[in-house]
């Protein structure tokens, strides 16, 4: 297939997950990806196994968005579409969460993918698509959650805001919001037995009975990215029904 055959795309924040399934969907279909990420063992495995070009990469460094915006002039010129995936986890009760924790999740789901935005527009083709990856939480009063979610409820205003200033420019703002998607790292992360009982919990309360794979997030992303040309600043919830139903 060469849905994506001419096209260039960044996705920050790409070699596992749902970033990497965006690269790989991509890549796949003709596109030629620059991925970024913050372990250069991850890096490495997704460019020898994907053939995508890579960066090592913390969005949370100014420095390092400008390299990646040189970057990306040096390998394409200019980009057809911006994937800002890249984000931190962070829960905990009310009573308890730090300043440092407050700062490190903002700083990593908010204040850097603006600035990752800000820093890549110069490089954006007109048509281009950027979307941002915020979460169903950011509607839904969660416990524990309380950090988290109010960074992607910002990130999701980003998605209005920018979408409107940036339209002089033909650059559409989109945001792709995933609900329970298993992306192993609860297998990664958790003694098995704690795993499996929270995902039998996520299967069990959701509309469609099941969790979602990262893949359906990639093609709504690559969707709001490259075929939605009549759409900016708009929300698409990718969660099997759970914020709708």
């Amino acid at each position: 297939m060469n849905t994506y055959a001419g096209k260039s795309a960044v996705v920050a924040g790409g070699t596992s997950g749902i970033g990497l399934a965006i690269a790989e969907l991509l890549r796949a279909g003709g596109a030629r990806v620059l991925v970024t990420g913050r372990s250069g063992t991850g890096l490495a495995e997704v460019r020898d196994k994907y053939d995508l070009l890579t960066l090592r990469s913390d969005a949370t460094v100014a420095a390092d968005r400008a390299e990646l915006a040189d970057r990306v002039r040096a390998e394409f010129g200019t980009i057809d579409a911006l994937f800002v995936n890249a984000g931190v986890a962070g829960a905990g009760p009310f009573e308890q969460v730090t300043e440092d924790d407050y700062d490190r999740v903002f700083d990593a789901n908010t204040k850097a993918p603006f600035f990752t935005v800000q820093s890549l527009v110069p490089v954006l083709a007109a048509g281009a698509g950027v979307v941002l990856t915020t979460s169903i939480v950011n509607e839904n009063g969660l416990p524990d959650l309380s950090v988290y979610s109010a960074s992607k409820a910002a990130l999701r205003s980003m998605a209005r805001t920018l979408g409107r200033e940036l339209l002089p420019r033909r650059i559409r703002v989109n945001a792709v919001s995933p609900g329970p998607i298993d992306t192993g790292i609860l297998q990664r992360s958790l003694p098995i037995e704690v795993a499996e009982q929270m995902i039998a919990g996520y299967t069990e309360s959701n509309p469609m009975g099941r969790m979602g794979q990262s893949v359906e997030v990639a093609r709504a992303a690559a969707f709001l990215a490259f075929d939605a040309t009549f759409t900016t600043g708009a929300e698409l919830a990718v969660d099997g029904g759970a914020s709708q139903l």
